[in-house]
Formats: structure tokens, sequence, C-alpha cells
């Protein structure tokens, strides 16, 4: 561990110019997939609740809504 800390350190520039380059690929990856899922998305939104599970789907929903996840029902 102390190994991995100290290459960061001396390497700080590098790492967070890779670690950038990490985020902004997974951001842009995170909107391809939603803009391409997004009609999936909306039928899953209108789907009935099965009967027993109103808890946990008012649950989950509150989650996402809370992580910002605005596609994902």
């Amino acid at each position: 561990m102390n190994d991995a800390l100290g290459y960061i350190e001396a390497n700080r520039a590098q790492v967070e110019a890779e670690y950038a380059l990490v985020l902004k690929e997974a951001e842009e990856s995170q909107r391809y997939w939603n803009a391409r899922n997004r009609h999936l998305f909306s039928q899953l939104e209108t789907r009935p609740v099965k009967p027993g599970q109103e808890k946990i789907k008012a649950k989950l929903k509150a989650r996402k809504n809370k992580l910002g996840q605005l596609y994902i029902p």
C-alpha cells in the first residue's frame, strides 16, 4: 500500500490526468447507454407494481432519485 501511495505522490500530475480521462470516458459511456435505453426505461416506469412489492419499489425509487439516476425506474 505504501508503494502505491508513494507512486501516486511521485507521479501526481500523471495520475490525476489519467483519472480525469477515466471519469470523462465513464460519463460519456453513461450518457450513451442512458440515451440508448431511454425507451426501455420509460416502458418499465409504466409497468404496474406486482402485489407485495410496493414497499421495495418505493424504496428503490427513492434511492435512485437520491443518487440522481433520472432515467432508471
